[in-house]
């Protein structure tokens, strides 16, 4: 130790070594690693009971929370695979026993514990857990009456069932189906307790919720979820919140079937149906086909009597319905007087009508005499010659044949019958007996040529 008094030591400027100093400065690294060494060392595995507070979980996977009591709180951290193993789902103000040791954190200069296991504090905080989970859950509707629940098939012919394969509830199941309805069931494999088993649990039922109809494996019409009796530590996995939500979400109607008659659990809440065991829920499931035969044969008998029953009456109907009617004779009768009568009206009127056809069949006859025939013919002989004679006095061609010549325009064939016109076309074209002539009209005023009218066309 310094002989320095201590209030001359701590007013000084810039510390040096004196004679006698014992007391090496460290660094802070340095007293950092020492209390690590020390309390690591001290504290390398220790079990602490508390309240669970701040709980979160980190994207990388590792856990991070604080450990509580009436007087005093230490931080926690759980790595990655250690909060991947937890058997439960931790929340805030369960009451938990953590195994680890303790360590510091340089960074911050505090102290916290490194959580290998972490167990719930007796089946009290375990009840707290299911207490404080299902309000959570019923708050948000899962558990809500007013929820549509899915009816159940009447006769399923796909039933998928998610449980252990090598325990005692799948033969049940397959018993009691085999002794009520024979029906097809398809197994999903999965872990009914202890660590991943929720999560092998929600995975199996939206696995099954994901299959095609159609495909390979045959999609279910009805799903049961269960697992034999046992304490609420073994049933724990049935009342995850990864299995509730899963159950409320599958579009297959679902029973459950968890543990004895006396054991309710969440996943009870969530199903559309509960079943006190899984034998009671292979009988909820499909009807007895012994029954169901009998009750197909009282009702084929029944509509059986009901249509025979329909049919008598239906007869008893009728015959009353014809007693009622009037007889035949009495509806035909005035039928028949007026056939009589239009039969006689009929005779009669064919007598006359053939007496007035004889009548003019004579008159007609008469008019077809030879000499009037010859008569009509000859008129209309001479009503033809005179039209014809008519159309040779038309015809435009005729005069040619006296000398005459008919002027057209060479343009468009049209008859040319004025000096005005031939001016008008230019070129002409003169048609005569024997043939005919082109010609072009000059266009001339006064100027006269020998032999021709000034105002007639010269011919070139």
């Amino acid at each position: 130790m310094s002989d320095f008094p201590r209030d001359e030591a701590s007013s000084r400027l810039v510390a040096d070594e004196r004679p006698g100093d014992n007391a090496a400065p460290m660094s802070v690294g340095a007293l950092s690693g020492a209390l690590k060494r020390l309390v690591e060392g001290e504290f390398s595995h220790v079990r602490l009971r508390g309240e669970i507070s701040g709980y979160k979980r980190a994207a990388s996977g590792h856990a991070y929370l604080s450990l509580k009591d009436e007087s005093a709180v230490i931080d926690g951290v759980m790595w990655k695979g250690q909060a991947a193993r937890l058997a439960f789902a931790p929340q805030d103000g369960i009451e938990v026993i953590a195994t680890g040791r303790v360590t510091t954190y340089p960074g911050r200069s505090k102290y916290q514990i490194v959580i290998e296991a972490m167990e719930l504090a007796g089946e009290g905080a375990l009840m707290a857990l299911f207490e404080k989970l299902k309000a959570q859950l019923d708050a948000e509707g899962l558990f809500a009456k007013s929820r549509a629940r899915r009816p159940l098939p009447f006769l399923p012919r796909v039933i998928g069932v998610v449980t252990s394969p090598t325990g005692a509830v799948i033969r049940d199941i397959l018993h009691r189906l085999e002794d009520r309805c024979p029906t097809h069931v398809v197994l999903w494999p999965v872990q009914v307790q202890g660590p991943g088993a929720a999560a092998q649990i929600a995975g199996a039922i939206r696995g099954f919720d994901a299959l095609e109809a159609g495909g390979a494996v045959p999609r279910p019409d009805l799903l049961i979820v269960g697992r034999g009796g046992g304490s609420i530590e073994d049933l724990w996995a049935f009342n995850e919140e990864a299995v509730v939500r899963a159950i409320a979400a599958c579009s297959i109607p679902i029973i459950s079937a968890v543990g004895h008659e006396t054991d309710t659990g969440l996943s009870d809440y969530a199903a559309d149906l509960r079943a006190p065991t899984p034998t009671a829920a292979a009988e909820l499931a499909v009807p007895v086909r012994a029954d169901l035969a009998a009750t197909l044969t009282t009702l084929g008998l029944r509509a059986e009597r009901c249509a025979r029953r329909y049919a008598e009456r239906g007869r008893e109907r009728l015959g009353a319905l014809v007693r009622l009617l009037p007889k035949r004779d009495a509806l035909l009768g005035p039928q028949r007087q007026r056939l009589d009568d239009a039969t006689g009206r009929l005779a009669r009127g064919l007598e006359h009508r053939l007496t007035r056809a004889r009548g003019q069949l004579d008159r007609t006859t008469g008019a077809l005499r030879p000499a009037m025939l010859d008569q009509r013919l000859a008129s209309a002989r001479d009503r033809l010659d005179r039209t014809g004679r008519l159309l040779e006095s038309l015809d435009p061609d005729a005069p040619l044949k006296r000398g005459y010549a008919r002027v057209s325009a060479r343009l468009n064939d049209a008859v040319v019958g004025s000096a005005a016109a031939a001016r008008t076309a230019g070129a002409v074209t003169l048609h005569f007996a024997d043939g005919t002539v082109d010609a072009r009209v000059e266009r001339g005023g006064a100027k006269s040529y020998a032999g021709k009218k000034p105002d007639q066309p010269s011919l070139l």
